[in-house]
Formats: C-alpha cells, structure tokens, sequence
C-alpha cells in the first residue's frame, strides 16, 4: 500500500515579522541566575496567546530557542517596552541578574521584517509547523508545486 504525500505551503495576509529568540547556560552550576530567564517566557506566552491584539500571530519552541511571528515590528516594540504588560519586568531582572551572575546565562535574538510574499515555504508530511501555524496551510499543489511557483503565486511581478 503507498500513502500518499501530504504536501503543504503556509500564506499570511500582509507583511509580518520573524522574531528569533533563544538562552544559553554557560554555567549550570548557577540555578538562581537562569532559572528565572527559562520561567520567565511561559507567562509572556500565556499573557501573548490570551490577548492576540498584541500582535503575536504563532510560535514554536526548538529547544532553547524560539520561533515567533508578530503582525508588525510596531506591535513587538509596543510589547518590549509596554510596562502594563510581563516582558520589561522580565527583561529588567534578567539584567540585574546578569550583573549578579557574571555571565552564567546568555540569551540572544534576531528580528526580521518579511514583506507581503516575499517568503516562500514547504511543509511535506509535517504538522503545522513554523509560519505554517501561525498562517494558513493551503495544498502545495498545481503551481504551488515548486519554490519558485509559491513565490510566483504571492509576488506576481517575478
């Protein structure tokens, strides 16, 4: 018996941007210094997910590292820097911490701002996964088939 292959492509409406987020143990030994920095993002999910105005639209954990998509930079700097909101609590202990822990914990991100169609992706026998959980999974079929064909499909002038 042959199963068939399930192959999809994942489109949003509009721009939106990645936001690339992960930590780093560089010294085990100092629970007191990371631990709060692990604990720390699940309430900002919980408080993100609850109150989808904020602008996140999906995310995924890697391991240490996280995956998220928001609506526009504007609503991922209104979250940073909001004081009515759990992040710049967060971020204002992680730093005080840090100063106390040497450098007993790392943590990094990367942003970046994705134009309307100006991305392009596959997703063959997998559960929604990456943009694919925070847009919308179509068949990646007819045109759709190759990369170059869901670029096409977004951003006609290719």
């Amino acid at each position: 018996m042959v199963t068939a292959i399930k192959r999809f492509t994942a489109e949003i409406d509009g721009d939106f941007v990645v936001f690339i987020i992960g930590m780093r143990v560089n010294q085990p030994w100092k629970v007191w210094a990371w631990f709060p920095v692990f604990q720390a993002m699940p309430k900002m999910l919980r408080e993100l997910q609850t109150q989808p105005e904020l602008g996140l639209l999906g995310t995924q954990f890697y391991g240490l590292t996280q995956i998220q998509y928001w609506r526009s930079m504007e609503h991922l700097h209104q979250y940073a820097a909001s004081r009515d909101h759990s992040h710049l609590p967060a971020w204002r202990a992680f730093n005080q911490g840090a100063r106390a822990a040497g450098n007993a914990v790392g943590i990094w991100h990367e942003t970046y701002q994705v134009a309307s169609g100006a991305y392009e992706t596959v997703y063959v026998n997998m559960p929604p996964t990456g943009l694919g959980r925070a847009g919308s999974l179509i068949p990646a079929t007819g045109h759709r088939q190759t990369a170059q064909g869901r670029l096409t499909t977004k951003t006609p002038n290719l």
